[in-house]
């Protein structure tokens, strides 16, 4: 994947020359932007979101047909997302109730998203005394080298245009899970509805070296919408103060930031049973990692090393996304449609054999 001709300078040589901070705030990721709205099913209901849509087939075997592999789709929707329950509190009717769902939120709210949906979870924690927590949790990896590009009705992906190729930016960037040219974090919020549970919020989150981090946001006991925020308590705003490291100006690749989901966790000295919860979005302030400045000569052009490293990355998280679909999607066709036994009485000879029975006994 090209990258645009400018390259960066760290901020970290910078700040030493001129001491000004480079803050940045970005939306990590927006519920409300993933509405269902492409690949119809039978009936008529959209099932995937267009802009998150990801095809798996690559990653099927020569065995299934293309009928089949038209199937092999998705996106982070928010019906696709999961709740992943640790031992605790892992039984069969939690594992049937725990879900994420689409909460449309009325449109007279006093909220800028009224009349839009956020993020419902549903998450059932036992009811005896025991420490349990839940992940709510992408259908996927976040992809943080997939390119920008559209889709259409069926969420098929379509080459990318000219102009989304000049925007030097990834499928998942604003506001789909993914923020580049992140350095140090700051601070996260997290927009939440709570209702009164005493239970904690973590969000977790990765980096470009593959580590999760998790954060602890607060607790949920209170009503109504609220800002759960982290601050970092190791960050640093005297640049004097601060460690500066200089490095190599190229070839290094942005630095980034993905989300990785939430966690519910509940103590054992409280309430179990079920806990609800909507999510509105997660946001960052951070420093720039890089600052972009014009350069003499395009270095990427001539060498092509940055894009060799990210498109070997990108295949390897479509590897690993592939693999982990194709399986589920074979454990979906394996089972069982029906809910009812065939009859093995025919309704007018039962009746039949009754009468019968009736007139033997007379």
């Amino acid at each position: 994947m090209k990258i645009k001709k400018t390259l960066g300078l760290f901020a970290a040589a910078m700040l030493l020359a001129g001491g000004v901070a480079f803050a940045e705030e970005a939306t990590l990721i927006d519920f409300t932007l993933l509405d269902a709205d492409c690949a119809a099913d039978a009936n008529g209901n959209p099932t995937q979101n267009s802009h998150t849509t990801m095809d798996y087939s690559v990653s099927a075997g020569a065995t299934f047909t293309e009928d089949q592999k038209d199937l092999m789709k998705t996106s982070l929707a928010l019906p696709e997302w999961e709740v992943k329950l640790n031992s605790s509190a892992k039984t069969v009717a939690s594992l049937a109730d725990s879900q994420v769902v689409a909460a449309p939120v009325k449109g007279d709210a006093d909220q800028p998203f009224a009349g839009k949906n956020v993020m419902g979870v549903r998450v059932v924690f036992p009811t005896w005394n025991a420490n349990a927590n839940a992940s709510i949790v992408p259908p996927f990896d976040i992809p943080a080298y997939e390119p920008l590009s559209s889709a259409d009705e069926n969420g098929n992906r379509q080459e990318p245009t000219d102009e989304e190729k000049a925007s030097g930016k990834t499928l998942f960037e604003d506001g789909y899970g993914v923020v580049k040219n992140v350095g140090t974090l700051k601070a996260i919020k997290v927009t939440t509805m709570g209702m009164n549970y005493p239970h904690g919020l973590y969000v977790l989150m990765s980096d470009n070296d593959g580590v999760e981090r998790r954060y602890f946001m607060g607790y949920l006991g209170f009503d109504g919408w609220k800002e759960l925020r982290w601050n970092n308590p190791q960050y640093i705003s005297e640049i004097r103060n601060r460690e500066v490291r200089v490095y190599p100006i190229y070839p290094r690749g942005l630095p980034f930031v993905k989300f990785e989901g939430f966690q519910i966790t509940r103590d054992a000295a409280h309430i179990g049973g079920d806990f609800i919860g909507y999510f509105k979005d997660v946001a960052i302030i951070y420093d720039k990692a890089l600052l972009t400045s014009d350069r003499d000569i395009a270095d990427e052009d001539l060498w092509g090393i940055i894009g060799k490293k990210e498109k070997a990355r990108q295949n390897a998280e479509m590897q690993r996304f592939g693999n982990k679909q194709v399986n589920r999607y074979l454990e979906k066709a394996k089972l069982a449609s029906e809910d009812e036994f065939t009859s093995s009485l025919n309704s007018e000879g039962s009746g039949a054999a009754q009468q019968n029975g009736g007139q033997a006994a007379d």
